[in-house]
């Protein structure tokens, strides 16, 4: 994707800013000039047929990426023949190294395996561990791709619903547990960080979740694609490293895609440290055809995480403000909402049902009269998404304002 960038958007701010010397911010009195996207075949700017569109739904961010993922694909891209690729050792050693010194997470080389994305990671775990026919356990509201993906693959979406506890999302361990008694139920799909609400499970949830499993000898597999978007004073838990019955009974999925901003280099990784799982996962993979990568995708991993630490902290500082901004917004314009609280991922979770209207309306109405593209609750269970809409906080702070701006216009 060629992006249109101002040279004003490339420029580090003076370092006490809330961009963190990255992001550029209001408060520290710098002007922003978004980077034009609409235009570039860019899925979230030129899907709808209207220019005036703010989209406020998929989940990328309106951020150019960290200056060393830049260069690296630059470099890449000046050697000009892009032909099949080979992931060599040093890509392995990046995730090794990152994984430890981030999340205290120590990962066997061997137990790694690399695909293009998360979403065909899913896949080929489901393909692999689950038979036709057979449930997948979700707890939803989840991401909406859990459900084709597990329809694609001839298996059975089994929603457990999370249980909503004073704004805030929480496991409903009566039903999880009677769902995955069920007979058939082979595998508990776990979005950890949760999207769309923004938790962050727990280390004692996690356990607790592993110990059902076990009980019921169904497998957990994580997806943890969000796991470097922490709000600050909270903290990612890898579902792996709770303990070794949740190492042994886990197959986990990332990628730096969303943290990073890398979407179309299209890599991700399978860590499953069991080898009859990941025989069968790696066969999967091949089976699927996501077995090749293209020749960016590794050279942006090793750059974000070798060298893009520090973009990344300044990064959640950055979305943590937006948050801030959105709840003094829904506070002092219209507090017949609610935002659930963001512990993770830059998706806030919008309770509209004070407005009298289903999520599917709203979303309509946002989009034609306010020129605002967000997504509706449904996507992520027809039930127990209904009444909320999921907002994409990762943008410049002017953007988003402009955006509330015309939310608040049309709810007037």
């Amino acid at each position: 994707m060629t992006m249109k960038t101002n040279d004003t958007n490339q420029t580090p701010l003076p370092s006490g800013g809330d961009g963190g010397g990255f992001f550029p911010s209001d408060e520290a009195g710098a002007q922003f000039n978004p980077i034009v996207r609409r235009g570039t075949h860019c899925y979230k700017w030129d899907e709808a047929e209207e220019e005036d569109i703010i989209p406020m739904w998929v989940a990328d961010m309106d951020f150019c990426v960290a200056p060393a993922i830049q260069q690296a694909v630059e470099r890449r891209a000046r050697h000009g023949v892009y032909g099949y690729t080979l992931v060599d050792e040093s890509y392995y050693e990046a995730i090794i190294s990152w994984f430890s010194r981030r999340h205290h997470w120590t990962i066997d080389r061997q137990s790694i395996l690399y695909t293009t994305g998360v979403v065909p990671a899913v896949s080929c775990a489901i393909k692999a561990l689950a038979m036709p026919g057979e449930q997948v356990v979700i707890m939803s509201p989840v991401y909406n791709c859990f459900y084709s993906s597990i329809k694609n693959n001839g298996c059975i979406a089994l929603e457990s619903p999370l249980r909503e506890v004073d704004g805030r999302w929480e496991i409903d361990w009566t039903d999880l547990e009677a769902k995955l008694a069920e007979e058939k139920s082979t595998i508990l799909l776990l979005c950890n960080p949760h999207n769309p609400t923004g938790r962050l499970w727990t280390r004692d949830e996690l356990e607790r979740v592993n110990e059902l499993c076990i009980q019921n000898g169904v497998r957990v597999v994580s997806d943890e694609i969000h796991c470097e978007l922490v709000m600050p004073g909270h903290t990612f838990q890898p579902f792996a490293t709770v303990s070794e019955a949740c190492r042994r009974n886990s197959v986990i999925l990332n990628s730096p895609s969303k943290s990073f901003n890398t979407a179309g280099l299209q890599i991700a990784n399978i860590i499953c440290d069991d080898p009859a799982m990941r025989r069968r996962i790696n066969r999967a993979i091949n089976i699927n055809e996501v077995c090749d990568v293209n020749p960016f995708g590794p050279e942006a991993l090793k750059a974000a995480y070798n060298e893009s630490e520090d973009w990344l902290d300044a990064l959640n500082q950055y979305l943590f403000g937006n948050y801030q901004r959105l709840c003094s917004w829904v506070s002092e314009e219209h507090p017949e909402l609610r935002v659930a609280p963001l512990e993770g991922t830059y998706l806030a979770w919008v309770d509209i049902r004070a407005l009298g209207c289903s999520s599917d309306e709203l979303t309509e109405r946002l989009l034609h009269e306010a020129h605002v593209q967000v997504s509706s609750g449904t996507l992520y269970g027809r039930q127990t998404g209904e009444g909320f809409i999921r907002l994409n906080l990762a943008c410049p702070r002017s953007q988003l304002d402009e955006a509330l701006r015309r939310i608040g216009a049309c709810l007037s």
